[in-house]
């Protein structure tokens, strides 16, 4: 934890270098044919859930990026916590897993998976973008985050809190690792399934 980060912060710079031990003890040992396997047609490989995640980190910082900088030409100084609000911790919440099926969403296609992407190609893409949303809560920690909008670079005319933005990352991430440790089970027992 970064002693400088407040506690709120800390906990999900935390919960950060959890995903990113998480993704490496993924692709740890696993070879190009189980990282590309898919259980069936339509489904994701573990190669394809890091490459979405690698896209989806990219997009939706890129969508928080102009609000934080112009927040820090303002002087929007932090005032309070950086914590979703209600409606943003929903979604937030409907982000983690274990993922109830009644709820799977597609994938917007700005961030849909590559077709095959090679696992060490897709590992590395999102292992930098993890390291750009990293960098984006050290950069940012000490604007107002709860009080800073961005438009959603999915859903047309929503906006959240630069804070629900960061917590949906990191959400985001759990979700996609589980799923891609589900896929990588089943792909080392494929015979199981």
């Amino acid at each position: 934890m970064d002693a400088a980060l407040p506690p709120e912060l800390g906990a999900l710079q935390e919960a950060l270098t959890a995903n990113e031990r998480d993704a490496r003890a993924l692709v740890d040992g696993l070879t190009e044919a189980q990282g590309t396997w898919r259980a069936e047609p339509g489904s994701w490989s573990v190669s394809q859930c890091l490459d979405h995640l690698a896209a989806g980190n990219r997009v939706y910082l890129a969508a928080m990026e102009p609000a934080a900088t112009r927040a820090r030409g303002e002087g929007l100084s932090r005032r309070r916590a950086a914590l979703p609000g209600l409606l943003g911790g929903l979604f937030v919440r409907s982000l983690e897993p274990p993922v109830n099926p009644r709820l799977k969403m597609r994938a917007p296609r700005k961030i849909a998976p590559r077709a095959a992407p090679a696992l060490v190609d897709a590992a590395s893409a999102f292992l930098a973008s993890h390291e750009l949303v990293q960098r984006f809560l050290r950069t940012y920690a000490d604007i107002d985050l709860a009080g800073t909008r961005f438009p959603n670079p999915f859903i047309r005319g929503v906006r959240f809190s630069l804070a629900t933005g960061v917590h949906v990352l990191a959400a985001h991430e759990r979700r996609h690792l589980w799923q891609a440790w589900n896929v990588r089970r089943a792909a080392e027992h494929p015979q199981q399934l």
